[in-house]
């Protein structure tokens, strides 16, 4: 059994939020979730619509949307820790670190999950197989670290006891 961590925070990601942000992504013709808490693929990136005006754009095209937003949309910083989990404990790392059933979800329909691991905040989105997440950047190195030592801790083989 083993949990694979990747840190994936150096692709760029821009955020955005407002009442126009919808209708000027469409205008850059960037393909929209059609509900909140849901996700799109962008070429080498992904849309995350995480409410009804809220969005995170990672990857090459997070650039383009950065520039000056119009009227009614407004710039939200990220400067997240990314992470992609994957591994045949994944699923066993989730159900210690936190509540959500990702085994429930269907990748298929590219949902969003935000809620929380470990105390902290997080933004989950199931691939199939892995699981990529986005928190806080402040909490980044800890959240990281201690998700690696449940991971290790879980693949160790248990102590063998004397009689």
């Amino acid at each position: 059994m083993s949990v694979h961590c990747e840190d994936v925070s150096a692709q760029p990601r821009a955020g955005l939020k407002g009442p126009g942000a919808a209708a000027w992504l469409e205008a850059l013709q960037l393909p929209l979730p059609a509900q909140a808490n849901g996700w799109e693929p962008l070429p080498e990136g992904r849309i995350l619509r995480l409410g009804i005006s809220e969005f995170l754009i990672e990857g090459p095209l997070a650039a383009r949307v950065q520039s000056t937003p119009p009227r009614g949309v407004y710039p939200v910083l990220r400067e997240d820790c990314a992470l992609r989990l994957s591994g045949t404990a994944l699923n066993e790392l989730l159900l210690q670190t936190c509540s959500v059933d990702f085994v429930a979800l269907d990748p298929s329909h590219r949902p969003v999950v935000l809620t929380s691991m470990m105390g902290v905040s997080v933004i989950a989105l199931p691939e199939s197989g892995a699981l990529r997440l986005w928190c806080d950047g402040t909490f980044g190195a800890w959240f990281e670290a201690t998700l690696r030592s449940i991971a290790t801790d879980l693949t160790r083989p248990p102590a063998r006891r004397e009689p």
